[in-house]
Protein backbone atom coordinates (compact mmCIF):
# COMPACT_ATOMS: atom_id res chain seq x y z
CA UNK A 1 0.00 0.00 0.00
CA UNK A 2 1.17 3.45 -1.12
CA UNK A 3 2.29 6.06 1.70
CA UNK A 4 0.40 9.13 -0.31
CA UNK A 5 -2.95 9.58 -0.83
CA UNK A 6 -5.07 10.12 -4.05
CA UNK A 7 -5.61 13.87 -3.46
CA UNK A 8 -8.52 16.26 -4.57
CA UNK A 9 -8.76 17.43 -8.18
CA UNK A 10 -10.82 20.90 -8.56
CA UNK A 11 -12.16 23.20 -10.06
CA UNK A 12 -11.33 26.97 -9.26
CA UNK A 13 -14.00 29.40 -9.29
CA UNK A 14 -11.80 32.36 -7.67
CA UNK A 15 -8.70 31.57 -9.63
CA UNK A 16 -10.97 31.13 -12.99
CA UNK A 17 -12.57 34.15 -12.29
CA UNK A 18 -8.71 36.10 -11.51
CA UNK A 19 -7.39 34.68 -14.76
CA UNK A 20 -10.16 34.12 -17.30
CA UNK A 21 -9.10 30.60 -18.07
CA UNK A 22 -10.86 27.33 -16.83
CA UNK A 23 -8.16 27.17 -13.75
CA UNK A 24 -8.16 23.42 -12.09
CA UNK A 25 -6.18 22.81 -9.43
CA UNK A 26 -4.50 19.11 -7.96
CA UNK A 27 -4.21 19.70 -4.23
CA UNK A 28 -1.08 18.01 -3.61
CA UNK A 29 -0.69 20.02 -0.26
CA UNK A 30 -2.77 17.40 1.51
CA UNK A 31 -0.90 15.08 1.14
CA UNK A 32 -0.11 13.50 4.92
CA UNK A 33 3.25 14.74 5.04
CA UNK A 34 1.91 18.31 3.71
CA UNK A 35 3.45 18.26 0.48
CA UNK A 36 3.54 16.77 -3.30
CA UNK A 37 7.14 15.00 -2.13
CA UNK A 38 5.32 12.22 -0.41
CA UNK A 39 4.81 10.48 -3.51
CA UNK A 40 8.08 9.77 -5.17
CA UNK A 41 9.84 10.08 -1.52
CA UNK A 42 7.43 7.44 0.60
CA UNK A 43 7.88 4.91 -3.06
CA UNK A 44 11.73 5.01 -2.56
CA UNK A 45 11.57 4.73 1.00
CA UNK A 46 9.15 1.09 0.48
CA UNK A 47 11.85 0.40 -2.25
CA UNK A 48 14.99 0.53 -0.02
CA UNK A 49 12.89 -1.04 3.06
CA UNK A 50 11.83 -3.96 0.90
CA UNK A 51 15.78 -4.42 0.00
CA UNK A 52 16.45 -4.33 3.69
CA UNK A 53 17.45 -1.01 4.73
CA UNK A 54 17.74 0.00 7.99
CA UNK A 55 18.02 3.63 8.20
CA UNK A 56 17.21 6.32 6.21
CA UNK A 57 19.57 9.43 5.36
CA UNK A 58 18.38 12.62 3.43
CA UNK A 59 19.33 16.38 3.26
CA UNK A 60 16.57 19.08 3.00
CA UNK A 61 15.68 22.41 4.15
CA UNK A 62 11.81 20.92 4.91
CA UNK A 63 9.28 19.42 2.88
CA UNK A 64 11.45 16.56 1.57
CA UNK A 65 13.16 15.97 4.83
CA UNK A 66 9.45 15.77 6.20
CA UNK A 67 8.12 13.19 3.95
CA UNK A 68 11.33 11.04 4.46
CA UNK A 69 10.55 11.19 8.39
CA UNK A 70 6.83 10.30 7.71
CA UNK A 71 7.82 7.40 5.47
CA UNK A 72 10.39 6.23 8.15
CA UNK A 73 7.63 6.81 10.79
CA UNK A 74 5.51 4.52 8.79
CA UNK A 75 7.65 1.73 8.22
CA UNK A 76 9.39 1.43 11.11
CA UNK A 77 12.76 2.61 10.22
CA UNK A 78 15.10 5.36 11.40
CA UNK A 79 15.32 8.89 9.57
CA UNK A 80 18.60 11.21 9.87
CA UNK A 81 18.26 14.47 8.27
CA UNK A 82 20.97 17.18 7.78
CA UNK A 83 19.72 20.39 6.80
CA UNK A 84 21.29 23.76 6.32
CA UNK A 85 21.40 26.48 8.60
CA UNK A 86 18.63 28.51 6.92
CA UNK A 87 15.85 25.86 7.50
CA UNK A 88 13.53 27.01 10.14
CA UNK A 89 12.72 25.85 13.12
CA UNK A 90 9.12 24.93 12.28
CA UNK A 91 10.93 22.49 9.55
CA UNK A 92 13.45 21.45 11.87
CA UNK A 93 10.23 20.75 14.70
CA UNK A 94 8.33 19.12 11.77
CA UNK A 95 10.91 16.55 10.87
CA UNK A 96 11.45 15.92 14.60
CA UNK A 97 7.61 15.35 15.20
CA UNK A 98 8.28 12.11 13.45
CA UNK A 99 10.57 11.10 15.25
CA UNK A 100 13.65 11.43 12.75
CA UNK A 101 16.87 12.45 13.96
CA UNK A 102 17.83 16.47 12.95
CA UNK A 103 21.53 17.90 12.03
CA UNK A 104 22.51 21.54 11.30
CA UNK A 105 25.02 21.71 8.92
CA UNK A 106 26.19 24.26 6.47
CA UNK A 107 24.73 27.22 5.08
CA UNK A 108 22.84 26.13 2.15
CA UNK A 109 21.56 22.56 0.85
CA UNK A 110 24.65 21.61 -1.30
CA UNK A 111 26.72 21.64 2.51
CA UNK A 112 24.28 19.74 3.81
CA UNK A 113 23.80 17.19 1.06
CA UNK A 114 27.68 16.59 1.58
CA UNK A 115 27.16 15.68 5.03
CA UNK A 116 24.62 13.21 4.51
CA UNK A 117 26.57 11.32 1.93
CA UNK A 118 29.37 11.04 4.09
CA UNK A 119 27.36 9.75 6.85
CA UNK A 120 26.40 6.41 4.35
CA UNK A 121 26.58 2.96 6.33
CA UNK A 122 25.87 -0.69 4.35
CA UNK A 123 22.89 -1.01 6.60
CA UNK A 124 21.68 2.86 5.13
CA UNK A 125 19.73 3.98 1.98
CA UNK A 126 20.18 7.54 0.90
CA UNK A 127 17.32 9.63 -0.47
CA UNK A 128 17.84 12.40 -2.85
CA UNK A 129 15.23 15.26 -2.22
CA UNK A 130 14.84 15.23 -6.45
CA UNK A 131 17.16 13.61 -8.03
CA UNK A 132 16.36 10.08 -8.05
CA UNK A 133 14.30 8.11 -10.91
CA UNK A 134 12.02 6.37 -8.23
CA UNK A 135 10.94 9.72 -7.40
CA UNK A 136 10.03 10.74 -10.37
CA UNK A 137 7.95 7.73 -10.82
CA UNK A 138 6.07 8.35 -7.65
CA UNK A 139 5.65 11.74 -8.29
CA UNK A 140 3.95 10.91 -12.06
CA UNK A 141 1.43 9.48 -9.84
CA UNK A 142 -0.54 12.79 -9.61
CA UNK A 143 -1.08 13.16 -13.63
CA UNK A 144 -2.27 9.47 -13.12
CA UNK A 145 -4.92 10.30 -10.70
CA UNK A 146 -6.18 13.31 -13.04
CA UNK A 147 -5.98 11.38 -16.08
CA UNK A 148 -8.41 8.28 -13.87
CA UNK A 149 -10.69 11.19 -13.34
CA UNK A 150 -10.98 11.92 -17.10
CA UNK A 151 -9.82 15.64 -17.12
CA UNK A 152 -7.93 16.37 -20.14
CA UNK A 153 -5.86 19.64 -19.22
CA UNK A 154 -4.56 22.32 -21.89
CA UNK A 155 -1.57 23.16 -20.08
CA UNK A 156 0.21 22.38 -16.63
CA UNK A 157 2.02 24.64 -14.12
CA UNK A 158 4.09 23.96 -11.75
CA UNK A 159 7.13 25.23 -9.63
CA UNK A 160 10.84 24.23 -10.37
CA UNK A 161 13.37 24.24 -7.66
CA UNK A 162 15.35 20.82 -8.35
CA UNK A 163 13.45 19.63 -10.82
CA UNK A 164 11.81 16.55 -9.04
CA UNK A 165 8.15 17.90 -9.36
CA UNK A 166 8.77 18.91 -13.21
CA UNK A 167 10.55 15.61 -14.19
CA UNK A 168 7.74 13.72 -12.65
CA UNK A 169 4.90 15.89 -14.15
CA UNK A 170 6.38 15.46 -17.41
CA UNK A 171 7.08 11.54 -16.86
CA UNK A 172 3.26 10.83 -15.94
CA UNK A 173 2.16 13.44 -19.35
CA UNK A 174 4.03 11.30 -21.11
CA UNK A 175 2.73 7.57 -20.16
CA UNK A 176 -0.89 8.94 -19.98
CA UNK A 177 -0.38 10.14 -24.11
CA UNK A 178 -0.06 13.75 -23.31
CA UNK A 179 3.15 14.06 -23.85
CA UNK A 180 2.22 17.03 -26.06
CA UNK A 181 0.55 18.77 -23.37
CA UNK A 182 3.13 21.97 -22.84
CA UNK A 183 3.87 22.88 -19.13
CA UNK A 184 4.99 26.29 -17.56
CA UNK A 185 8.01 25.67 -15.18
CA UNK A 186 7.76 28.82 -12.71
CA UNK A 187 10.42 29.80 -10.79
CA UNK A 188 11.73 32.41 -8.76
CA UNK A 189 14.15 35.51 -9.88
CA UNK A 190 16.41 34.32 -7.10
CA UNK A 191 16.76 30.89 -8.23
CA UNK A 192 15.75 30.44 -11.77
CA UNK A 193 18.70 27.46 -12.55
CA UNK A 194 16.13 26.10 -14.93
CA UNK A 195 15.64 29.27 -16.90
CA UNK A 196 19.11 29.99 -17.02
CA UNK A 197 19.62 26.38 -18.22
CA UNK A 198 17.03 26.68 -20.92
CA UNK A 199 18.62 30.38 -22.09
CA UNK A 200 21.96 29.02 -22.57
CA UNK A 201 20.84 25.14 -23.73
CA UNK A 202 22.61 23.28 -21.32
CA UNK A 203 22.66 22.62 -17.86
CA UNK A 204 24.80 25.07 -15.83
CA UNK A 205 24.77 26.40 -11.82
CA UNK A 206 23.73 29.24 -10.30
CA UNK A 207 26.49 31.41 -8.17
CA UNK A 208 23.89 32.18 -5.81
CA UNK A 209 20.59 31.82 -5.10
CA UNK A 210 18.93 34.74 -3.34
CA UNK A 211 14.93 34.20 -2.94
CA UNK A 212 12.27 33.33 0.25
CA UNK A 213 10.90 30.25 -1.62
CA UNK A 214 13.69 28.39 0.26
CA UNK A 215 12.12 25.04 -1.24
CA UNK A 216 13.21 26.66 -4.96
CA UNK A 217 16.48 27.23 -4.01
CA UNK A 218 18.62 25.04 -5.81
CA UNK A 219 21.71 26.50 -7.55
CA UNK A 220 21.36 23.32 -10.61
CA UNK A 221 17.85 21.60 -11.95
CA UNK A 222 18.81 17.96 -12.36
CA UNK A 223 19.76 16.23 -15.48
CA UNK A 224 16.66 14.71 -15.97
CA UNK A 225 14.59 18.09 -15.94
CA UNK A 226 16.98 19.93 -18.30
CA UNK A 227 16.31 16.91 -20.50
CA UNK A 228 12.58 17.31 -20.23
CA UNK A 229 12.88 20.97 -21.34
CA UNK A 230 14.40 20.24 -24.44
CA UNK A 231 12.71 17.26 -25.43
CA UNK A 232 9.01 18.38 -25.04
CA UNK A 233 6.80 21.65 -24.62
CA UNK A 234 8.26 23.12 -21.74
CA UNK A 235 8.13 27.03 -21.39
CA UNK A 236 10.32 28.83 -18.28
CA UNK A 237 8.65 31.70 -16.88
CA UNK A 238 9.96 33.76 -13.48
CA UNK A 239 8.24 35.93 -10.90
CA UNK A 240 9.27 37.95 -7.86
CA UNK A 241 9.21 36.55 -4.54
CA UNK A 242 6.60 39.37 -3.63
CA UNK A 243 4.54 37.47 -6.71
CA UNK A 244 4.53 34.66 -5.08
CA UNK A 245 4.09 35.47 -1.66
CA UNK A 246 0.64 37.44 -2.49
CA UNK A 247 -0.79 34.56 -3.85
CA UNK A 248 0.07 32.38 -1.03
CA UNK A 249 -2.13 35.09 0.72
CA UNK A 250 -4.68 35.32 -1.92
CA UNK A 251 -4.97 31.68 -1.98
CA UNK A 252 -5.31 30.99 1.84
CA UNK A 253 -8.10 33.48 1.05
CA UNK A 254 -9.47 32.10 -1.95
CA UNK A 255 -9.13 28.24 -1.15
CA UNK A 256 -8.88 28.60 2.49
CA UNK A 257 -5.29 26.55 2.34
CA UNK A 258 -2.10 27.90 2.95
CA UNK A 259 0.69 26.72 0.90
CA UNK A 260 4.30 28.22 1.35
CA UNK A 261 6.31 30.84 -1.16
CA UNK A 262 7.22 27.66 -3.86
CA UNK A 263 4.28 26.79 -4.14
CA UNK A 264 2.83 29.86 -4.45
CA UNK A 265 5.29 31.02 -7.84
CA UNK A 266 3.13 28.71 -9.64
CA UNK A 267 0.12 30.30 -8.48
CA UNK A 268 0.95 33.34 -9.13
CA UNK A 269 1.58 32.24 -12.93
CA UNK A 270 -1.96 31.01 -12.61
CA UNK A 271 -3.48 34.74 -11.23
CA UNK A 272 -1.89 36.62 -13.85
CA UNK A 273 -1.39 34.20 -16.85
CA UNK A 274 1.08 36.06 -19.39
CA UNK A 275 0.29 35.86 -22.96
CA UNK A 276 1.43 32.18 -23.79
CA UNK A 277 -0.57 30.99 -21.16
CA UNK A 278 -3.77 32.34 -22.29
CA UNK A 279 -3.34 30.28 -25.22
CA UNK A 280 -4.78 27.63 -23.57
CA UNK A 281 -8.25 27.42 -21.86
CA UNK A 282 -7.87 24.01 -19.41
CA UNK A 283 -5.02 25.04 -16.95
CA UNK A 284 -4.45 22.80 -14.41
CA UNK A 285 -2.33 23.82 -11.48
CA UNK A 286 -0.26 21.67 -8.89
CA UNK A 287 -0.77 22.66 -5.51
CA UNK A 288 2.73 21.49 -4.34
CA UNK A 289 1.90 22.38 -0.75
CA UNK A 290 4.57 23.57 2.15
CA UNK A 291 3.57 22.49 5.31
CA UNK A 292 6.65 24.98 6.92
CA UNK A 293 4.96 28.28 6.10
CA UNK A 294 2.96 30.25 8.84
CA UNK A 295 0.67 32.97 7.61
CA UNK A 296 2.94 35.32 9.95
CA UNK A 297 6.32 34.33 8.30
CA UNK A 298 4.59 35.23 4.96
CA UNK A 299 3.74 38.61 6.14
CA UNK A 300 6.88 39.31 7.30
CA UNK A 301 8.46 38.50 4.02
CA UNK A 302 6.15 40.38 2.29
CA UNK A 303 6.62 43.28 4.64
CA UNK A 304 10.32 42.85 3.58
CA UNK A 305 10.18 42.88 -0.35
Amino acid sequence: MSLHIETPLLASRPLSLASGLDIWLKLDALQPSGSFKLRGIGAACQAYAQQGKRRFISSSGGNAGIAVAYAGRCLGLAVTVVVPETTTERAKQLIRQEHAEVIVHGKAWHEANALALSMLGEDDAYIHPFDDPLLWQGHASMIDEVAAKGFSPDAVVVAVGGGGLLSGVCEGLARNGWGQVPVFAVETAGAASLAAAMAQRQLIALETVNTVATSLAAKQVCQRAFQWSQARPVYSHVVSDQAALDACEQFLLDQRILVEPACGAALALAYAPTAALKQYQKVLVIVCGGVTATLDQIRQWRAAC
